[in-house]
């Protein structure tokens, strides 16, 4: 039988770190019982030089003195001390003879010694130093590692104990801390299984005070509501299209087919041909509304952004209207104060005003004038456009940016022109305003005071 797939994450993980907490520990006490054993030999060697130091200074005659004397106040039987002649007799000490060493100068090295005063033993292991002093005398100085060995035991026994203890709590806070992991992967999988399932609502459980992984759902979360709000605007632009299409192209056909009904002459059916290219570039134009503005929410043109001169824009699209404007007896004036240069896409800005401009031409009073007006001051760049009628009255200056919204029925258009508007205010980081009286739409531009 296979065991669970949570179960197998849990124990993988719970492995996981549990090996690496055990391994630690092992590397810990191996380090720690190298660094006593170390200490300890270097304890020993110190001392040893300090004795080849000490009875090189001393003069001969009192060598031996001192060397029985150092025999005296060795208590626990430890030291091992022996001064010899030139020849390698033995003057005094408790060393029978000279361990076989390689002439030369002092080594300290660990071997067989033949103690003299310690009842039973005819042979013992020290670590010992032969050290040449002046006159030609050699000094035979060393430590009994009896103890040493037993203590470095006892400290081996106590570090074995101490480190059992601590290889249980590694593998268990291991399984633990592997089962707490395993269990919030499994709560991502089992988001992420519900997500493509169609439950875009869902997310992740986020402490009151978050560990690291609190902080990565949280994350986690913000992304999702990025993901909701794009699937949302993409479903939105689908339904527009959909809804605002069918009327057309309901009336379209119909007037197609009324039309070859109707037709007798090669001509009729050119009319009716040629009414029908006129509403599909309609709708296309419609099409191509939508998804320009759903391309300037998602910020794709951001990247192409450089320093525009909005005084210079401003200027370009009342000539670009000025035409239109006589056309329909419109005096189009325009007062553009020099602007500071600002981050942005000149053809969308230029897009943006020249809507402004075509609703103020279309809407505004016959005869009478549209005002075009670009001031700076010290906190800000405003741009605005307005004609001499009354203006978008104030309960709907919300509705105005909506997809598809027209105050009048009696115009022509899709009402996309004032959402097209706002997509690239946003985008620029331009507020786009409605004046409290008259008529005028403003475009306004925070400076940063540096």
């Amino acid at each position: 039988m296979r065991a669970d797939p949570r179960t197998r994450a849990t124990l993988r993980w719970g492995g996981a770190i549990a090996a690496l907490l055990v391994v630690q520990s092992l590397v810990t006490a191996a380090i720690v019982w190298a660094l006593v054993n170390a200490s300890h030999a270097h304890a020993i060697d110190q001392a040893l030089a300090g004795d080849c130091r000490f009875f090189a200074k001393t003069p001969a005659a009192e060598r031996r003195e001192e060397v029985r004397e150092m025999l005296t106040r060795d208590i626990h039987r430890e030291r091992f001390l022996g001064l010899f002649d030139a020849s390698g007799r033995l003057i005094d000490g408790n060393v029978a003879r000279l361990p076989d060493l390689p002439p030369g100068r002092a080594r300290i090295v660990t071997t067989a010694v033949a103690p003299t005063e310690l009842p039973g033993k005819t042979s013992d292991v020290a670590r010992l130093s032969v050290c040449p002093l002046p006159g030609g005398e050699r000094l035979l100085t060393g430590f009994d590692l009896d103890d040493a060995e037993e203590a470095l035991h006892l400290a081996g026994r106590a570090m074995l104990l101490g480190l059992l203890p601590a290889l249980v709590l590694a593998l268990g806070f291991g399984l633990v801390a592997g089962r707490r992991a395993a269990r919030q992967v499994d709560t991502v999988r089992a988001l992420t299984a519900r997500i493509v399932a169609g439950g875009l609502h869902e997310r992740l459980p986020v402490e009151r005070r978050p560990d690291s992984f609190g902080l990565l759902a949280e994350h986690i979360n913000a992304m999702l509501d990025r993901l909701q709000v794009l699937v949302a605007d993409v479903r939105g632009v689908g339904d527009d299209i959909a809804h605002q299409l069918r009327t057309p192209l309901t009336r379209l056909r119909a007037r197609v087919e009324r039309g070859m009904r109707e037709a007798r002459a090669p001509a009729d059916f050119q009319t009716v041909a040629e009414a029908a290219l006129t509403e599909i570039d309609q709708l296309l134009g419609i099409v191509a509304a939508l998804l320009r503005i759903r391309e300037l929410e998602d910020h794709a043109r951001r990247s192409r952004f450089a320093p525009v001169d909005l005084a210079r824009v401003a200027a370009d699209a009342c000539d670009l209207y000025r035409p239109t404007a006589e056309d329909r007896g419109i005096d189009l004036v325009c007062r553009i104060d020099t602007a500071a240069p600002i981050e942005g896409d000149a053809s969308l800005l230029i897009e943006a005003l020249s809507n402004l401009l075509d609703n103020a031409i279309k809407f505004g009073p016959a005869g009478g004038r549209v005002t075009l007006t670009v001031e700076r001051s010290a906190a800000a760049i405003t741009v605005s456009v307005a004609d001499e009628g009354a203006g978008i009255p104030a309960a709907e200056r919300d509705l105005v940016t909506q997809r598809f919204y027209r105050g009048r029925h009696d115009c022509q258009g899709a009402g996309l022109g004032l959402s097209l508007v706002k997509a690239i205010a946003d985008m620029h980081g331009l507020s786009l305003r409605f004046a409290e009286q008259g008529s005028a739409v403003l475009l306004v531009m925070p400076l940063r005071r540096d």
